[in-house]
């Protein structure tokens, strides 16, 4: 009877189907059985044995399991019923002993007659459901084996023994094509040690990797926890740059269980990685409360924190979402994220200037927006010492555009994003996001709707950032440019900074200016050793000075503000001071930004 695997080691294919298979062999199981129990009883002495009765018991026997395992469907089609499931197992088991149970009082009637003694259905019925699970258990051992990826797969070390390593396991284990082969289990879980995870010994703890990968011949380190936070995964890449391994990581814990382990999963370990921090927790209902059925538009949509927003902003059902960016390309891309096509045929997006006041305020009162998120602005700090007139005609009066428009119609809510360099500001961005923050302050100390403004430092990966820089010079083998050996800069990435300014918005209080907690900040060069140390590359950092305006260690909260946390432990409240626009001066501005010689005028 020949039974192959098929291409995946999903089916069997053979000359008999899996159901008839799976009969035959419980059927010559039991009459194995009464066989070994007949002659057992009777000490080998086959003459005392009543072969005819023995053959009676026998049929009787088949027919009973036949019936009952169709009634349980043990002998369905599918690969899984030959080897079985836990499930299996137990119908398997009750199809057994049912059959033995009524086999034993058939000998209680006819056994005195047939010289069928009772004892014998009493041994038959073990020996019977030991021959059914071992065929099964031998034929899974079988399988699996012929599934087990390849010897030359990559030897791989699984740090972490829970769901997501069991899964990893399971899945490499039942893939010949897995271009990896568990070769052992690392998991500081005492209750683990010296176990098997799905037939992977458990070898030792985090501060054994060296050891293992060793006697193993492990290259590669496959972070499977769902928590790891960027500490730990920094922990990893060096434990793994000292023993020469190459680290990939899996996704979290929700992804595998609602759409299990894929092949495609298993990423190499990014910069993002090690810079990133535990998933933001918010309330759904806050944010929901203020978003959901509303008219929502979005300022600078086109840039990597507004389409991300935008992005977020469409999971809470607006009534319409508004996405305004004087770049149609960042546009297409932001309408691509959000409805799935770039055909930029839809009012939902908005090509104008926020310089334009007149354009701002058509705008508005056409579409009249109810929430507002004011994310346009220019943000390079060393192109704006050098055109600080463009940091005033943007980020000002290009904010207080945008303010006069939605107060011309009566918007809701406003929440204008700010950064962490308005914060006892240094530089014309700085001076630039400082008085957006006082203006956006006035109007909610001066209107019956919510103005706030929600500072936070970097943002990982944005456009025109730190690090898609530095792997564009890395790609390009140019030295990495490097300010200052000390300087030090707070990160967060993309989604976390957009939830919490979505929270933002639902917990502040008009005339606020709320601080994202961004944890602690990251040394600049550590990033760039890491970031060659991971490319692989033999790359030089050069150190070019601190440039005009910029500081040394960046600051979230400035002189004199407060840092109450009432509602979310990662967002604080602060006082802000406030500026009337007819206050704005821009020689004033100029002055304190340090484009203009002092002079005895009043300072914003």
């Amino acid at each position: 009877m020949a039974i192959s695997i098929g291409k995946a080691g999903q089916n069997l294919k053979g000359s008999v189907p899996i159901g008839k298979v799976l009969f035959l062999i419980d059927a010559l199981a039991w009459i194995s059985a009464l066989f070994i129990g007949v002659v057992l009883r009777y000490e080998f002495n086959l003459s005392s044995i009543n072969w005819s009765a023995f053959a009676w018991f026998g049929l009787a026997a088949v027919i009973l399991q036949f019936v009952l395992g169709l009634s349980l469907h043990l002998y369905r089609k599918g690969l899984r019923h030959l080897f079985g499931s836990f499930e299996d197992t137990l119908n398997v088991s009750i199809s057994v002993i049912v059959v033995g149970v009524v086999l034993w009082i058939a000998s209680l009637f006819v056994g005195q007659r047939w010289e069928i003694s009772r004892g014998v259905m009493l041994l038959v019925i073990p020996l019977a459901l030991v021959f059914v699970l071992a065929v099964r258990y031998l034929a899974r051992m079988r399988v699996e084996r012929l599934r087990r990826p390849a010897a030359d797969s990559t030897p791989a070390l699984i740090l972490g023994g829970g769901y997501i390593g069991t899964n990893l396991i399971q899945w490499m284990m039942s893939d010949p094509k897995s271009p990896f082969r568990p070769v052992g289990v690392i998991d500081d879980n005492p209750e683990l040690a010296w176990q098997r995870v799905r037939g992977v010994p458990v070898l030792g703890k985090f501060d054994d990797i060296a050891q293992v990968a060793s006697d193993t011949g492990a290259e590669l380190l496959i972070v499977a926890i769902g928590d790891a936070d960027s500490a730990l995964l920094r922990r990893v890449q060096d434990t793994a740059n000292k023993n020469g391994l190459s680290v990939k990581v899996m996704p979290a814990i929700d992804r595998v269980v609602s759409k299990g382990v894929r092949g495609n999963d298993l990423r190499d370990l990014s910069i993002e990685d090690l810079l990133g921090r535990q998933p933001v927790e918010t309330n759904v209902s806050e944010i929901t409360g203020y978003l959901t059925g509303k008219r929502v538009l979005v300022t600078g949509a086109g840039g990597s924190i507004g389409s991300q927003l935008c992005t977020e902003i469409a999971k809470y059902g607006p009534a319409e979402l508004m996405m305004l960016d004087r770049d149609e390309t960042g546009l297409q891309q932001v309408l691509i994220n959000v409805a799935g096509n770039g055909l930029l045929d839809t009012d939902a997006v908005v090509l104008a200037d926020i310089r334009e006041a007149d354009a701002m305020k058509e705008i508005f009162l056409k579409r009249k927006p109810e929430v507002v998120f004011h994310a346009a602005a220019l943000k390079h700090l060393p192109m704006l010492e050098q055109y600080p007139d463009e940091g005033w005609k943007t980020n000002v009066l290009g904010t207080l555009n945008v303010l006069a428009a939605a107060e011309a119609v009566g918007v809701e809510t406003f929440v204008n994003i700010s950064t962490d360099k308005a914060a006892n500001p240094t530089s014309v961005l700085g001076h630039s996001k400082r008085v957006a923050e006082k203006l956006t302050a006035w109007y909610g100390q001066n209107s019956t709707s919510k103005y706030l403004s929600v500072r936070f430092g970097n943002v990982i990966g944005s456009r025109g950032s730190m690090l898609p820089t530095f792997t564009r010079l890395i790609m390009e083998d140019k030295p990495l440019t490097v300010t200052h050996p000390d300087v030090t800069r707070f990160f967060m990435t993309i989604p976390e900074a957009c939830q919490l300014v979505l929270q933002a918005g639902g917990i502040g209080r008009s005339g606020e200016v709320l601080i994202l907690d961004m944890g602690e900040p990251v040394s600049i060069l550590e990033i760039a050793q890491r970031m060659i140390a991971m490319s692989g590359k033999d790359i030089d950092i050069v150190f070019t000075g601190l440039r005009e305006g910029e500081k040394m260690h960046e600051e979230l909260v400035g002189d004199g503000e407060t840092e109450d946390r009432p509602f979310h432990s990662k967002i604080s409240h602060a006082h802000a001071e406030s500026l009337a626009p007819n206050n704005l001066d821009r020689d004033r501005f100029m002055q304190r930004a340090g484009k203009l010689a002092s002079t005895d005028s009043e300072i914003i």
